[in-house]
């Protein structure tokens, strides 16, 4: 399932050789009438066309994401090496 994915954009996987994450708005991924979300994929290899995980965001939920992602980063997030 599954409509029109526009990537936003992808940046490599902290921690591996060829890993990337990529970040799209994905058109009714549910099948015909279903909302639109942000799509989250994690790929093990470069191209990133297949990821091994994703996760659906609906838009309605984005602000507590970044939320806690932000939490996260500031209470056990430790800079790259």
């Amino acid at each position: 399932m599954g409509g029109k994915n526009t990537i936003l954009t992808k940046f490599a996987l902290a921690g591996t050789k060829n890993g990337i994450i990529s970040v799209s708005h994905l058109e009714e991924p549910y099948g015909n009438g279903s909302f639109p979300v942000v799509s989250i994929g994690i790929a093990l290899k470069k191209n990133g066309e297949e990821p091994d995980w994703k996760a659906h965001i609906p838009y309605e939920n984005l602000d507590e994401l970044i939320a806690a992602l932000q939490d996260a980063k500031a209470r056990f997030g430790t800079e790259s090496k």
